[in-house]
């Protein structure tokens, strides 16, 4: 028998390893809480000259295990006494609690170690030393808080090192919740903020943000009342916060504390008095720190300040304080711009609240991505000029005005995409409000657009738009954030600002027509992606100077927690979750129809008449030649003989069917246009529950719809997951509430570890099946919403690849560390792994980064041969120094860019070469991200991954969207595909498909490619279904087109086949052309145009010359 070494790695070993040279003393003192460390610093200051000696230790400079070593051994071994704080139980600090209880207990050295938690906990108990009696002392006393009681606890200890019995103390308590008087006048006419914040920054005298706050909405005329309390978790504490509220009756509360309460929402405290409830930050760090970053907080910082507050409902706003150290004490120091930009948040909800529907002004917005004509209002899986009709009759119908006649779908398509512009802001009036905005905002505003009369939108003096005033109502399609030209170069583009006509446009809003609200309808807009930080913004991060104090209500797809989670941290959105499009097995037309019929002949016949079946046999092949079928296989008929080819052309044949495909597009508050079809695609993950779901799915329709009526009304939205419906996530269900997602540090979770090790053998025996052998290279795509819909599959596949697997926290599910799974148990080499990962997954998952990049570097120094451990191997052939710039495997683009950097050459035929697309794309995502690398260049780096990869893998979770739907996915794989190829590297591409978790596809990209085309863009099915929404139906088939040429631009292939096929379904076909006509001409010019391209560019070589023949007269 072999025993099998547990190796782990965990995420403390990230952290700077220091030596505190502290003298040992009397009585030594940790804790992770400035405020106890404060408190306890006061209370040294007081005590008389013959004291015990006390030292001071933040657990944050002892999260290294060589920390912990070097102080336990040059301190703690030579102290008397240990009382260690411990906040967020033995996890926060497994690794110290358990050596310094080891080393106390054989040294004799009396240690108290007490939870930070209000609640008892058993095993710190039995870790500490001290006998229970006087342990309990201590834990009252703390409990209790304030400097008194520490007072107590340090002469407690000192009595025990005297071996005196201290006499049983009292405790001073502080209520643990109740009123902190404030010294402002209460106005019986004015609206009432409260705030909560916790009581622990109350006894340490910590509380100068909160004030500054209080003062600061005093000044706006706002009745202000503060509540201080220990955890409103707590029952006792939640009841009497309740009581407080309904005595009070506030208009809007603002919560300091962290953590979610995460009661049942019909119990809810926060739902009873239906205020908005904002949530107001306090980071962790410095100021300095935060101006420094672009993710704007610490992943900790993150996820108690803001994901998990968003379970609640809470409404992210920024920083009103950071911490500043002074005279060895750690406070909280006020940050006005902060407090500010929450004044003028609560400023906007509260007038939303108290003003009456008749007399506000609200701003609908659609978008304008990519910035090209056709594609105005643009939103994922929903029909926004349908919806917007629909918004404009609930609108009328709830005394807003809006205008005698409201514009039917048509019109407003004809208005808002078809007419021309109107004027909105004079250029004289523009530059006096631009000159009250941020001074550095300004700067780089003019850095970069230096001359206001040169923007493209001015005409006459004046800036304009196409918008449609409706009474109180506007209706506009949102600027581009620069010149047309540039439009989809610079969407995500972090060093350029927005032009003076975008910033013309929100000034319009605010200042000229006095808007309350901003409807941002659909996924997704420009004013979330422009220059900020990625939370805790700043005054002159876009968004802030923009919005100022606007409420923005943003309906979004349920399905895309990842953007959703922008528009809520940058804007502070109340993002809407609405459902998806219905979508239903694809019913195959065509050649491919009459093959399936075919083939079910040739089955009947098999075995019964030898003659007729090989002569069906023929015909069907025959027939998949001529049409193409069976190239889409990708069987060679001469090489596997006619059985095995119509094994695969009948599988191919299952597999198209088996695709679900959208039958239409959504429309906001209404119900689902196939109701019946979705219900059946997603009962099945729960068949017991059939009726509820049915139910919640009723109930979708008036949720969307009365959510944003609410939203308006300044009242409290109930908070919803994010998710895709079809793939079980029943939950989300019903929508039409304020979009919420997980908790980033429990990412891989322990279901999606599992669901990837299904994954992980698929491909690996997928590899070996067609290569030969082992996989030992691989590029993972890897995207934030992605991981955030699933738990962080993908990010469990690279684990799993690796041969290593995280361990979670058995109280909070977190991963801690990794644990090594020795190469014996493994049974085959560990997989090389790089990651290429999205902007909004380096923005929101720092730990997992610092944790992936820990874990290569500890796979690289194992003593393991090269052919079972590349990592290691590269080590050993290392020279000094070079190691970690060569063991580089996480790669994005830069800090605040988002994409690729060839989509801008893609959408305007701004390229000549392959070759030119994937040199943008290497030189866009040559940033290496990890441990101590936040966007440092490094291209040969990332050149040598590319030079060696043998795969790249990039996973779609969900039957909701496909990789043609947008030319996104050819970015981003196509991409991928061009770079390699400029060393000559044609590494098999690999598209996982998990819509179905239980059963996960692998498939060549260029097979899904084919599916995609064959099941849904050339199907009638989906082309019927889109013409039922005119405009944007229209320019639905228009990106699909885009997205197949994107593809045959990017990916070393011929896609022939596939552009006769969407040729034939759409400009061959008279019924959709003159739909395209009549509906969108400007995306039937986009089609048109892309089909030309295609054939000037060599990507398309068509059979017939009708197709020729065809583009000329739509030409004329």
């Amino acid at each position: 028998m072999h025993i099998l070494v547990r190796e782990i790695t965990s995420l403390d070993e990230q952290a700077p390893a220091e030596d505190l040279q502290h003298e040992p003393a009397d009585i030594v003192f940790l804790s992770f809480s400035d405020n106890d460390l404060n408190v306890m610093a006061n209370c040294i200051a007081q005590q008389p000259e013959n004291s015990p000696s006390i030292q001071l230790v933040s657990l944050n400079r002892l999260r290294h295990p060589m920390s912990v070593d070097l102080y336990l051994d040059q301190t703690i071994s030579k102290s008397k006494f240990i009382i260690l704080r411990l906040l967020g139980g033995i996890e926060a600090w497994r690794y110290g609690t358990e050596e310094i209880h080891n080393l106390c207990q054989s040294y004799h050295i009396p240690l108290a170690i007490i939870s930070g938690e209000n609640y008892e906990n058993p095993h710190l108990d039995n870790l500490s030393t001290i006998p229970r009696n006087l342990l309990n002392q201590f834990k009252e006393l703390f409990l209790a808080g304030g400097k008194e009681n520490y007072s107590h606890i340090l002469n407690l200890a000192a009595h025990h090192l005297d071996h005196k019995i201290g006499q049983s103390i009292t405790p001073h308590i502080l209520p643990m919740v109740g009123e902190y008087p404030l010294p402002y006048p209460f106005h019986a006419h004015q609206n009432l903020a409260v705030i909560l914040f916790y009581r622990s920054h109350l006894l340490a005298n910590n509380i100068k943000p909160i004030l500054s706050l209080a003062q600061s909405l005093f000044r706006k005329s706002i009745n202000i009342k503060a509540v201080y309390l220990t955890s409103l978790k707590d029952p006792e504490i939640s009841h009497w916060i309740g009581q407080y509220l309904y005595q009070n009756h506030p208009t809007i509360i603002l919560n300091a504390t962290y953590f979610s309460i995460q009661q049942d929402y019909n119990h809810s405290l926060f739902r009873t008095f239906n205020v908005p409830v904002l949530q107001i930050l306090q980071p962790s760090n410095s100021k300095h720190l935060w101006k420094k970053s672009f993710r704007g907080l610490s992943q900790t910082d993150l996820a108690i300040q803001v994901v998990l507050p968003e379970l609640d409902g809470k409404i992210s706003t920024t920083a009103i304080g950071f911490k500043k150290e002074k005279n060895n004490q750690t406070r909280y120091e006020p940050y006005q711009k902060g407090i500010d930009l929450v004044t003028n948040r609560v400023n906007g909800w509260v007038n939303l609240r108290k003003k009456n529907n008749h007399d506000k002004k609200i701003a609908i917005i659609l978008s304008n991505y990519p910035g090209v004509s056709g594609q105005e209002g643009h939103a994922v899986g929903l029909d926004s000029f349908a919806s917007l009709e629909h918004i404009l009759q609930w609108l009328k119908k709830n005394g807003y005005q809006t205008g005698s006649v409201i514009p039917d779908c048509k019109n407003l398509i004809q208005i808002l995409c078809q007419s021309g512009t109107r004027a909105t802001l004079s250029l004289t009036d523009y530059k006096q409000y631009f000159s009250t905005l941020s001074t550095t905002f300004r700067e780089r505003v003019l850095a970069y657009w230096p001359e206001f009369e040169k923007d493209e939108t001015l005409q006459k003096e004046n800036f304009t738009i196409r918008y449609i005033q409706l009474g109180h109502i506007i209706c506009a399609i949102q600027p581009e954030r620069a010149d047309s030209k540039n439009h989809k170069n610079t969407y995500h583009d972090p060093d350029i600002p927005p032009c003076h006509g975008y910033i013309a446009f929100y000034l319009w809003l605010r200042h000229h027509e006095s808007i309350d609200a901003i409807i941002h309808l659909g996924t997704h807009g420009t004013l979330e992606w422009l220059p900020s930080k990625a939370t805790a913004i700043s005054d002159h991060c876009s968004p802030a100077v923009l919005l100022g104090g606007l409420p923005v209500i943003y309906p979004f797809i349920v399905n895309n927690p990842g953007e959703a989670a922008c528009a809520k941290r940058r804007l502070g959105a109340v993002t809407i979750g609405h459902l998806t499009p219905p979508v239903n097995k694809t019913i195959l037309s065509g050649d491919a129809a009459e093959l399936e019929r075919l083939i079910d002949d040739y089955a009947e016949a098999d075995g019964l008449d030898h003659r007729r079946s090989k002569l069906l046999l023929g015909t069907i092949l025959d027939k998949a030649e001529s049409c193409g079928l069976l190239a889409e296989t990708g069987i060679n008929r001469k090489e596997s003989g006619d059985e095995v080819a119509l094994n695969h052309l009948d599988a191919y044949l299952c597999d198209v069917k088996d695709l679900q495909i959208r039958e239409g597009l959504h429309i906001f508050g209404k119900p689902p246009i196939q109701f019946q079809h979705l219900l059946e695609t997603i009962k099945h993950y729960a068949p017991d529950k059939i009726s509820e779901i049915e139910s919640n799915l009723y109930q979708c329709a008036e949720h969307e719809k009365q959510s944003l009526l609410n939203a308006l009304n300044g009242e409290f939205i109930q908070p919803g997951p994010a998710g895709a419906p079809t793939r079980g996530k029943l939950d989300v269900l019903p929508t039409g509430r304020n979009l919420y997602t997980v908790d980033p540090r429990g990412i891989p979770t322990r279901t999606a570890y599992l669901l990837a090790e299904k994954m992980a053998g698929q491909l690996l025996l997928k590899f070996i099946q067609e290569n030969g052998d082992h996989l030992r290279h691989i590029v993972i795509d890897l995207w934030g919403s992605t991981n955030l819909r699933t738990g962080g599959e993908d990010l469990a596949l690279a684990y799993i690849l690796m041969g290593v697997k995280p361990i979670w926290d058995t109280s909070s599910n977190r991963v801690t560390s990794i644990e090594i799974i020795p190469l014996a148990k493994l049974n085959r080499p560990r997989v090389d792994v790089t990651l290429r990962i999205s902007g909004f997954f380096r923005d929101a998952f720092e730990d997992q980064i610092t944790l992936f990049d820990q874990t290569v570097k500890t796979l690289a120094q194992r003593a393991e041969d090269k052919d079972w451990n590349y990592l290691a191997y590269l080590f050993q052939n290392t020279p000094p120094g070079s190691h970690h710039s060569r063991l580089n495997r996480i790669y994005g683009t830069a800090q605040r860019t988002y994409g690729t950097g060839i989509e801008y050459a893609l959408n305007t035929g701004n390229w000549r070469e392959q070759a030119e697309l994937g040199e943008k794309w290497l030189e866009n995502s040559a940033y290496s991200y990890g441990n101590g690398q936040d966007g440092i260049y490094d291209k040969q780096g990332l050149s040598e991954r590319l030079k060696t990869t043998q795969a790249f893998f990039h996973s779609q979770d969900h039957a909701e969207i496909d990789l043609l739907d947008s030319a996104d996915y050819a970015a981003h794989e196509g991409g991928f595909a061009a770079a390699a190829k400029l060393f000559d590297n044609t590494p098999n591409l690999y598209h996982g498909d998990t819509s179905k978790a239980e059963n996960p596809k692998i498939r060549l990209l260029v097979e899904e490619v084919n599916r995609i085309v064959r099941g849904r863009v050339a199907n009638p099915m989906w082309i019927k279904a889109m013409m039922n929404h005119s405009y944007r139906g229209a320019a639905e088939i228009a990106r699909s087109v885009d997205a197949l040429f994107s593809f045959s631009a990017t990916l070393s292939h011929c896609f022939d086949q596939q552009f006769e096929l969407i040729f034939a379904a759409t400009l061959g076909n008279d019924t959709v052309n003159r739909f395209l006509q009549n509906s969108n001409p400007a995306a039937k010019k986009s089609i048109q145009n892309r089909f030309n391209e295609s054939l000037k560019r060599g990507l398309w070589h068509p059979k017939s010359n009708s197709v020729f023949m065809k583009l000329e007269e739509n030409d004329e």
